[in-house]
This record gives structure tokens, C-alpha cells and sequence, in this order.
């Protein structure tokens, strides 16, 4: 991993480690640090500092640190997860003189098609985090593939984002003082990075479609988001003078408590994603959702919340959409897409590969005899 720090990626990688853990394996995450390192070594997994997530020639140099770390480990399988530490295996695995481990390649994006982005295909498996990625990489390298992409869908976690949570009286007295319209209105709420990409300007078009009753909340994180895309919000919604129902919150540690207190959370992103990751958490919680049918947010709401399913950038379709949803009892129930799910099935990929390698070495040895 380049770093863990925020991030859904970074988060999953920190999960999966205790999971590995709990099931008595032995867990090493490789990565620059970040303030999620801590997890890691808490929950008995080990964390070895190795920055080889710069974009940057000299990245390369420290191949020949992985490739001891490497040796000393002597792992049977290694999990890469991003583009330029993939980079420096593929030349670690060239020195290490440990006889190579299985590789695995986990697509987390869609990456802009050449042969940087090659490198995710260059290993013995790719896993695919959902159909849209599926297709994506069969499309591109289906010609550096070893095997065909497994299709592994990510999860959340059912036992934090549950239907039952309820965010304690004194969190909802403090957001109602923060935001005062937000007792007495119908919240929707828009998580993620701010970025033209994710569908903030769209977002506030659907604001405006509404009738006055319903707010909007942009949620962070705000202290990396470009300060001329922030500015460019706000004059925006002053421009249509929608200040008193379109306000940013910098959630940190709290997005759980904004899901429980929303009417509806909503995925705008204009370029499609890999999954709805949000909007699977909040459907976890029993909340409405509403996105574009276009890539990962399509699938998700195609599994379990198909009336929330919006052609894209169709603006007064997806305003309609909103209000039919909040004046209509039903909301998402029984998903399976858990993390614990997604745990398993790499397990369960990971045992299959060393089997198959296993028999691939017996069958060698009884040629030679």
C-alpha cells in the first residue's frame, strides 16, 4: 500500500488484517505508514514501513528493501493493491532470491487505460471489484492475463453500519444547533471527496429542483478538497440562493451518525466508479438511496435498491426520483455484500491458488520421475 491513511481502500486493507489475524494467519501490510498503522499492529498484525507509493523514478530504488523484506518473510502469497508499489514488487520479485510467492492484484479503480495502469493485470490473479471493473479489465489486458479476473465484491461492515443505530441524544442535539433546518426537514446527503468527478454541482442542481422542505449536506472530507472547486460551490449556491438548504460538513469519524439522522443518501459521481461503497453503507442501515445507473453505484442499487436508479445526469428525473422515494415506506433490506463476505471469499481465492500451485508441483515431480 502506498500509506493508511484515509480512505475506503486503506480501511479495507486494515480490516482484512484482523480478519487474517482472527483466522490464525500471519498478516504483513507493507506501506509508508499512516495514522491507521496503529490498527494494524493492534490487532496483531505486522506493519513494516516501506514508502513505494511515490509516483516518482527513484521509487524503483527501494525495490531492493522489499525484495529482503521479502526474504525475511517468506510469505506464500503477496496482495497488491495500487499501482506504483505494484511497480516495485514486479522488480523486487526479479531480486529476491526467495522463490516467488503467489501474487494477487486487487483493481480498485478504473484506471486511465496504458501501461502504467498494465502492471495491476502482470500478476498470477487480478480480482475484480465488481462487474464494472470485471469488464474494464477484460477489455484492456485481457492479453497480460495469467488467469481470468475473480470477481470478489467488496463489502462493508454489517456490524458497525447497522439498522438499528441510533446516534446518541447529545450527537443530534449538537447537529441540530450546527444545522438548524435539520430537525424539521428531509436531509439528503451526499458523502465523498469533493471533486467535479463526484457530482457536487449536480447535486446542488437537485437541491434546487426540490421543494423547499428538503436540504442538502455535503459531506468532506473538506481539508483536501481543492480550494477553488469549494469556492466554486459556494458561489454557486449563493448564486441560486440556496444558503439556508445546502450546507458541507467535514465528517471524520461521524459519517455513521449523518446516515442514521438522513432521509436518503445519494451518489452523483459523473465518472463511474468501481462500487457504491457509500450508498452500500447506508443501504445497510436501512436508508434510501439514489444514484446514477452507471458503473459500481449502478450495480449496487441495480442489487438491492433498483427504484433508486437514475439515468445519468438527467436532473429532473433524479429530483422526482427523490421525492417519490421519501414519500414511499420501502427502503433496502438484507444485504449480503458484507465485509466479512468479501474476507472470506479472498481466503477462500488465496487457498485456492496455493492448491492449484500445489498440484501444478506433483505433477511436475511425477514427470520427472
Amino acid at each position: 500500500m502506498p500509506n493508511l491513511n484515509t480512505g475506503g481502500v486503506e480501511r479495507g486493507v486494515v480490516d482484512f488484517n484482523r480478519h487474517l489475524v482472527l483466522k490464525g494467519h500471519s498478516s504483513f501490510v507493507i506501506s509508508g505508514g499512516g495514522w491507521q498503522e496503529y490498527k494494524v499492529e493492534a490487532d496483531g498484525g505486522t506493519h513494516i514501513s516501506l514508502n513505494i507509493g511515490r509516483k516518482n523514478p527513484l521509487t524503483f530504488l527501494r525495490a531492493f528493501s522489499l525484495a529482503r523484506k521479502i526474504e525475511e518473510i517468506q510469505p506464500d502469497i503477496i496482495h497488491i493493491r495500487s499501482r506504483a508499489p505494484a511497480w516495485v514488487l514486479l522488480l523486487a520479485l526479479k531480486i529476491t532470491r526467495y522463490s516467488k510467492p503467489l501474487t494477487v492484484s486487487t483493481f480498485h479503480g478504473l484506471y486511465s487505460v496504458g501501461f502504467y495502469s498494465s502492471v495491476m493485470a502482470r500478476f498470477d490473479q487480478a480480482i475484480a471489484v465488481s462487474k464494472t471493473v470485471e469488464s474494464y479489465i477484460l477489455q484492456n489486458y485481457r492479453n497480460l492475463l495469467k488467469n481470468k479476473p475473480e470477481l470478489i465484491y467488496r463489502g462493508s461492515d454489517s456490524d458497525y453500519f447497522y439498522s438499528n443505530f441510533e446516534a446518541s441524544n447529545q450527537y443530534i442535539e449538537e447537529f441540530n444547533n450546527r444545522f438548524p433546518r435539520s430537525s424539521d426537514s428531509r436531509l439528503i446527503t451526499m458523502p465523498g471527496r469533493l471533486s467535479r468527478r463526484k457530482g457536487q454541482i449536480e447535486f446542488i442542481d437537485l437541491i434546487k429542483r426540490l421543494p423547499p422542505e428538503y436540504i442538502g449536506l455535503i459531506l468532506g472530507p473538506l481539508d483536501s478538497a481543492s480550494k477553488t472547486y469549494l469556492r466554486d460551490l459556494k458561489q454557486k449556491i449563493k448564486h441560486e440562493s440556496l444558503q439556508s438548504r445546502v450546507y458541507f460538513y467535514n465528517a471524520i469519524h461521524d459519517l455513521r451518525e449523518i446516515i442514521s439522522l438522513s432521509d436518503l443518501v445519494v451518489n452523483l459521481s459523473q465518472k463511474p466508479e468501481t462500487f457504491g461503497r457509500t450508498i452500500l453503507e447506508a443501504a445497510m442501515m436501512g436508508k434510501k438511496i439514489c444514484g446514477w445507473d452507471s458503473g459500481g453505484v449502478g450495480e449496487v442499487l441495480g442489487l438491492f435498491f433498483p427504484q433508486g436508479k437514475v439515468e445519468k445526469n438527467n436532473i429532473d428525473a433524479l429530483a422526482q426520483t427523490v421525492q417519490h422515494l421519501c414519500n414511499r415506506p420501502k427502503s433496502p433490506s438484507n444485504i449480503h455484500l458484507t465485509s466479512n463476505l468479501m474476507h472470506e471469499n479472498t481466503i477462500s481465492l488465496y487457498k485456492k491458488l496455493l492448491s492449484q500451485r500445489s498440484n501444478n508441483s506433483n505433477l511436475l515431480q511425477d514427470k520427472t520421475l
